[in-house]
């Protein structure tokens, strides 16, 4: 391959990964890339895990056998079983050596190998493949995995150039995945609520609005759950902000505990004393049981004086949900009618059978927005 070709698929690759939101989306960018700079048939970006051991698969492109999945839940190798990650990517490097690629054959060894990897070799003949240049990915100054790039049998093997310039590729995966882990990192910390560890209330509009297109589109159940812990504030003013702080941090607990009961809830804190769990999915009784643990477990918690809760789903009677706004409302309204009634279990929006007052609280619009409403008519009718 020529010197431009060469700089045009590192940068392709550079691009690819840029591109990429989140991290899959880059181990696979990362693969996709270094198999077409390669010419090969076959890549796969492996991570190794130290404190397992092992040598774990992230993603696998290209021409894939049976037995490998895009992306493998648990495809991973013990670490003896390949002498150069502790041979050739600490011992060799740690003495002074360059994490260079290497090429291995189904015949044995070739251009650059640290030795004969008799798995590898292994691999390569049982699933067709006549050749790989293995080339270690080091980030932050460690050995963090490996790019895998492979060719069938019958075409070139990869020679002394082909594993240089996987050198050069592993360097660039390095950067675009250390790019990528300080972007995930900042989304992290933007969705997150630093006191409970929870998501915030950015998270649960951005959740809340793709599941209530779900919802309109597939028709999938969605639910709301929200939450008003009680005594709060003399919890604050008695004991001070640092025990009340400890309060929110152990509802928080319980929170994401009976959200676990709900497969891919999501658990919050939207601010203050609010929290709320969002379930996509799961029939509106197994919420209601959900929450219903929740009041039970926060009733007993040090300090506090329970919960107010609300619940509102588009599995209950409570009209058509073309908004998240909506679902949210009906869930602060059945959440506003738990406070006023001092209510030990959820109120569920919808249940109180065709004129339910909580519907009717939630869709009522207030004063604020009925003078919103007489603005703009003014304003579209004005002379």
């Amino acid at each position: 391959m020529g010197e431009d070709r060469r700089l045009a698929a590192v940068v392709a690759l550079a691009q690819g990964m840029a591109a990429a939101h989140g991290l899959q989306e880059a181990w696979r960018a990362a693969a996709l890339g270094g198999c077409r700079a390669l010419g090969g048939s076959f890549a796969a970006l492996s991570v190794w895990e130290r404190e397992l051991g092992r040598l774990r698969v992230l993603v696998n492109v290209g021409e894939r056998a049976e037995d490998e999945e895009e992306f493998p839940e648990d495809e991973s190798y013990p670490v003896h079983q390949f002498a150069e990650i502790t041979e050739f990517l600490h011992e060799r490097w740690a003495g002074g050596g360059e994490p260079d690629a290497w090429v291995e054959t189904a015949e044995g060894p070739a251009a650059g190998s640290p030795g004969y990897v008799h798995q590898r070799v292994a691999a390569l003949r049982r699933r067709g493949r006549g050749c790989c240049v293995v080339a270690p990915i080091v980030l932050h100054g460690r050995a963090w995995g490996e790019l895998y790039v492979a060719r069938p049998v019958g075409v070139p093997v990869f020679e002394r150039a082909d594993a240089d310039f996987a050198t050069v590729l592993a360097s660039v995966v390095a950067a675009g995945i250390a790019q990528t882990e300080r972007l995930e990192e900042v989304r992290r910390l933007a969705y997150t609520d630093a006191l409970t560890g929870l998501a915030n209330r950015r998270a649960v509009d951005a959740h809340l609005d793709e599941a209530v297109e779900r919802h309109r589109r597939d028709g999938v159940t969605v639910s709301l759950v929200v939450c008003d812990l009680n005594g709060l504030k003399r919890v604050n003013d008695t004991h001070g902000h640092a025990t009340g702080d400890r309060l929110l941090e152990r509802f928080g607990s319980v929170l994401s505990l009976c959200g676990a009961m709900l497969p891919g809830a999501l658990a919050a804190r939207l601010g203050g004393d609010e929290f709320c769990l969002l379930a996509v999915g799961p029939p509106a009784d197994e919420v209601v049981a959900a929450a219903g643990e929740l009041c039970r477990r926060a009733a007993v918690l040090e300090l506090g004086d329970g919960v107010a809760c609300g619940v509102a789903s588009t599995g209950d009677p409570i009209g058509p949900v073309g908004s998240a706004r909506r679902l949210f409302r009906l869930a602060d309204a059945a959440q506003y009618r738990a406070k006023a009634e001092r209510s030990g279990r959820p109120v569920v929006a919808g249940r109180a059978g065709p004129d339910d007052p909580v519907v009717r609280l939630a869709d009522e619009p207030s004063r604020e927005e009925r003078d919103g409403e007489r603005r703009r008519f003014r304003g579209r009718h004005a002379p």
